[in-house]
């Protein structure tokens, strides 16, 4: 059911943009009920000047090296399931690639189940 969006600046390996694909996909699969084979994910990669971050914003210090996660998933997960996810997501990517946990921003959009299809025209949730 996630759709998941990873935005970062240009010039990271591809195991570097893989390994932040499989680190969202474990933390969602461990924290938040997420089913196996449940991976749907885009990477796009911007120019530095086509990439804003605040560096201070809620006074975080933000490097050039942000990484920014956007998920669209069905509505109803509790506050607790999110901030496990977000923790465990901050955890791996700092102990697999060495990302900063400062430079890691997410995005949860929750929807209905109605407002996805998987493929054949049919809506497969309703």
């Amino acid at each position: 059911m996630p759709l998941v969006r990873i935005d970062l600046v240009e010039g990271q390996s591809a195991e570097y943009r893989g390994a932040i694909a499989d680190e969202v996909y474990k933390a969602m699969t461990s924290t938040m009920n997420v089913p196996a084979n449940d991976r749907f994910m885009v990477i796009s990669e911007y120019k530095s000047s086509d990439f804003i971050a605040d560096p201070t914003y809620l006074g975080i210090s933000r490097s050039r090296q942000c990484v920014m996660i956007q998920i669209t998933l069905n509505a109803g997960r509790d506050v607790d399931k999110k901030r496990a996810f977000y923790q465990a997501l901050a955890d791996g990517l700092h102990a697999r690639i060495g990302l900063r946990r400062e430079d890691l921003f997410v995005n949860l959009v929750e929807v209905a189940k109605e407002n996805w299809s998987f493929g054949n025209g049919i809506a497969q949730y309703t």
